[in-house]
């Protein structure tokens, strides 16, 4: 017989065999051995399984079906797998209909949830207990459909004789296992059965056919419940070393600190091959299982609307060392007497600590606050400070940059939208950033970004408390707290016809002007210090402290990119670095020669070769090339492809800035 003979007739029953499959059933019952070619090789496997559970080959039913009440119990927990199942369950009941067959939904331990079909068969089912409630396991019916797709994990047909037990000889079936598409998981069995006379090849086609819409509609919930997820977690959490795991226990995102801690702590993350980190967590009352480096009190159970979501895990970051010598301890410090929902904000400066209490104060009231100033001064830092200190701090923090999107990118973003809005809409509609923030707070970030023609929209939510989603005409309640932030002189641009009167008096009922960097000069040493440890421990990198040279152009440099500016300018001097301190040289050519760029001056940064464009140019490319070789272990291929040059192009400017030896020590450390 050919490969392919032997798998079909593997595959299915041979109901012209039924006589010889009866006869080789009372042998094997009574001890002896039937011809192997009268029974399929998973029959006589089954069979065999059933002797050592000692099920009873004469019984004629199932065991009667578990209470109402803990059935229900069951179905609660199975929620997903029955929405997901809901529509091919109605299609089957009319699809099934007058066909003698019905269709079955079983959980993991092979007890029917639900069933749907032909009513002649419903009834003929309950004689022998085929009915929700009623486990069809094969250590308790034998060999069937149901039981033996599970113990296979593989579609199985069952016809007739091949039954184990007396009592369901008369049944034909067809099940498959429906499994989970992110790790193969078994989440249930889908079966098709009737009466023997019912027989039909395509029974088999059909509930694997059904099999995999059940899955594809169980891949949509999962990837917006991982959606839903991340929107909340992120939005309800705000330290660096963050873990989000999705209520099946996956890990699904991970902050780039998260992962050095993880590291730190001896554990693997790999997004690339997921696997589970720890137990399910299928309500909020569970209490998953953890691995060894992991601590339970790390972590905190996301719930939304009463469903557990997942959870997010506060990782603690790798401790980094302190200045051994140079500039002294106390320099580095910030004062520690800022309110504890703005412990965020690094700061040794006295006004800017009174500014921080003065805002904690605001924060109590509900009202809405805006919050001025330049570019980079941590405006965002003072939101979520606002929002931890403030009437709303258990609901969600919600934040929106107004600028750089399209004006209809910014309106979906804003006010969502239904279900066929237009063309390309999601499937299901969209929450808005409004809406996602009902019960806690929302920070519009630039402000006066926002297009003339949308304030009056956003206006009216302010004053009524309702939003309505694009593409409907029905409202919905709203109830937030409003932070609203520009860089921009809002009066001037009311007076300018370029943003409304009355938007700008309802959402600066309260304002904070945040002051740049250079007005506060004791800060820089402070965040100076806060910077390198936070980059060392991101890059692996030691912690280095700064030459008072080096603190001294830091000190003197007028910061018109404030903390976001010195930021970045720290990053790129430690990842530069190659001695023990931080020095002058470290630092990009505009912060140690001043902003005016000369011939001379470029001529002495770069090696005598003349460059064209100005020296904040030149720091610019720099740090973006040093970022990209430290991100990528030192391959200049993936780091020119993310830099989007020509590999060539990023090997001569490595020569011109010097940086071979950044790529040398990136790839000792990788």
């Amino acid at each position: 017989m050919g490969v392919r003979a032997q798998r079909q007739r593997e595959s299915f029953p041979e109901p012209e065999k039924e006589r010889a499959v009866m006869t080789a059933w009372e042998r094997f019952l009574a001890g002896e051995r039937e011809p192997v070619f009268s029974l399929r090789d998973l029959v006589a496997r089954s069979w065999e399984r059933c002797r050592r559970f000692a099920v009873d080959p004469r019984q004629v039913a199932a065991p009667p079906p578990i209470a109402e009440s803990y059935l229900e119990e069951i179905k609660a927990g199975q929620r997903e797998l029955l929405q997901a199942s809901a529509p091919v369950m109605a299609c089957a009941r009319d699809f099934l209909r007058e066909t003698g067959t019905v269709m079955l939904l079983a959980d993991p331990s092979c007890t029917i949830l639900t069933m749907e079909g032909d009513a002649s068969t419903l009834d003929a089912a309950q004689i022998v207990h085929l009915q929700p409630g009623v486990g069809w396991g094969e250590e308790k019916c034998g060999t069937n459909a149901i039981g033996t797709a599970l113990t296979l994990a593989q579609p199985v047909q069952i016809h007739s004789a091949e039954h184990f037990c007396a009592g369901f000889k008369r049944w034909s079936c067809a099940a498959t296992a429906i499994r989970h598409p992110h790790d193969g998981e078994i989440l249930g069995v889908l079966d098709v059965s009737g009466l023997s006379h019912s027989f039909s090849r395509q029974s088999l086609a059909l509930v694997v056919t059904a099999a995999q819409r059940i899955e594809s509609r169980i891949t949509m919930q999962e990837m917006e419940l991982r959606y839903r997820l991340l929107e909340v977690a992120r939005s309800r959490s705000h330290s660096d070393g963050l873990l989000v795991v999705d209520r099946r226990g996956y890990p699904i995102w991970a902050s780039a600190n998260a992962r050095a801690a993880i590291e730190a702590l001896g554990g693997v993350i790999d997004f690339s091959r997921p696997s589970r980190l720890v137990g399910p967590m299928n309500s909020a009352r569970d209490t998953p299982t953890v691995p060894p480096w992991l601590r339970p009190e790390w972590m905190e159970a996301i719930v939304d609307q009463g469903e557990r979501l997942g959870a997010v895990v506060h990782l603690p970051l790798p401790r980094v060392g302190r200045a051994a010598r140079g500039t002294s301890e106390r320099q580095y410090l910030p004062n520690e007497s800022v309110p504890h929902a703005f412990a965020g904000i690094v700061t040794a400066d006295p006004a800017m600590q009174a500014l921080i209490h003065k805002t904690d104060r605001l924060a109590r009231a509900k009202v809405p606050i805006l919050l001025l100033g330049e570019t980079g001064v941590g405006k965002e830092e003072f939101a979520q400070g606002i929002h931890r200190a403030g009437p709303h701090a258990v609901g969600p923090y919600v934040a929106l940059n107004c600028g750089g999107l399209s004006r209809e990118l910014l309106a979906s973003e804003l006010f969502g939208y239904a279900e066929g809005a237009f063309t390309g809409a999601r499937r299901g509609g969209m929450v808005g950033k409004i809406e996602a923030a009902h019960g806690g707070t929302l920070f519009l970030d630039e402000i006066g970004e926002m297009p003339l023609d949308l304030q009056p929209h956003l206006l009216r939510v302010l004053e009524r408390g309702e939003i309505y989603r694009l593409g409907e005409n029905t409202p919905r309640k709203v109830d937030f707290r409003l932070i609203a932030a520009t860089h921009r002189d809002l009066r001037r641009e009311v007076e300018e016809g370029r943003f409304r009167m009355d938007l700008f008096y309802r959402i600066a009922v309260t304002t904070v002007m945040i002051p740049p960097l250079r007005e506060r000069k004791g800060d820089v040493a402070v965040l100076a210090a806060h910077f390198v440890a936070h980059f060392a421990g991101r890059h692996g990198l030691p912690a280095k402290p700064l030459s008072e040279e080096a603190l001294t152009c830091l000190q003197q440099y007028a910061w018109p990119g404030n903390v976001r500016e010195l930021r970045n300018v720290i990053e790129s001097a430690l990842l530069m670095s190659e001695g023990e301190w931080i020095e002058r040289d470290d630092l990009p050519p505009e912060i140690w020669q001043g902003s005016v760029p000369t011939d001379e001056k470029l001529a002495t940064a770069e090696g005598d070769r003349p460059l064209e464009g100005t020296i904040t140019l030149i720091g610019a490319e720099k740090i973006a090339i040093m970022r990209a070789i430290a991100t990528h272990g030192g391959n200049l291929t993936r780091a020119a492809a993310d830099l989007k040059i020509a590999k060539s192009t990023l090997y001569e400017k490595v020569k011109r800035y010097g940086l071979g030896h950044a790529v040398v020590r990136t790839r000792g450390k990788n």
